[in-house]
């Protein structure tokens, strides 16, 4: 897979991937994040209803910290604990990867905790929208709002704030293909 960009969402949704089978796919939390990845250009719509709707990305691949739907949608840290080796597993297969981006702070989290655990200096990373950090074999991180409707129905994630950093994102990935 040549995914360049890893999104990390906290856990599949009940109503959304658990039920259709696709990671943020039918529900609220799937319709905003598609739409921002359309409008940045790594989606080829704006929409995710069904894992037969024609959705492909471009040069993004999705995926989730814990890989089932926890009870309240609060995974508790043996969940995280039980599902890193798969999201080890996962990012270490996706080896054209420069960035992730994690939506919200426990994915931010558990993609800081991976970077421990290898020896990383996680020392002054710490979650906040829009912040972006380097991290070891070249990955940059990015953290962004979760898309979910508690956040989206404030005003505490915004479309446009999600696709800045999606932009920012991809400003960077063409930067660092110009510099190889």
């Amino acid at each position: 897979m040549n995914a360049r960009l890893v999104v990390i969402g906290l856990a599949p949704a009940a109503t959304g991937a658990l039920r259709t089978g696709r990671i943020f796919t039918g529900d609220a939390s799937s319709k905003f994040l598609v739409s921002a990845l359309y409008k940045a250009g790594f989606a080829n719509q704006p929409i995710s209803e069904s894992k037969d709707d024609g959705l492909t990305y471009s040069g993004c691949y999705v995926t989730a910290a814990v890989k089932c739907a926890p009870p309240g949608d609060k995974p508790s840290k043996e969940e995280f604990r039980n599902c890193a080796p798969y999201l080890d597993a996962e990012l270490s297969l996706l080896r054209h990867a420069k960035a992730i981006l994690a939506l919200g702070s426990l994915a931010f989290r558990a993609v800081v905790d991976r970077e421990r655990k290898s020896g990383a200096d996680v020392r002054g990373v710490k979650f906040a929208h829009g912040a972006s950090y380097q991290l070891r074999n070249g990955l940059k991180l990015y953290a962004s709002y979760h898309p979910s409707p508690r956040n989206t129905n404030t005003g505490m994630l915004t479309e446009a704030m999600l696709v800045r950093v999606l932009e920012e994102i991809k400003t960077g990935l063409a930067k660092e293909s110009r510099d190889d």
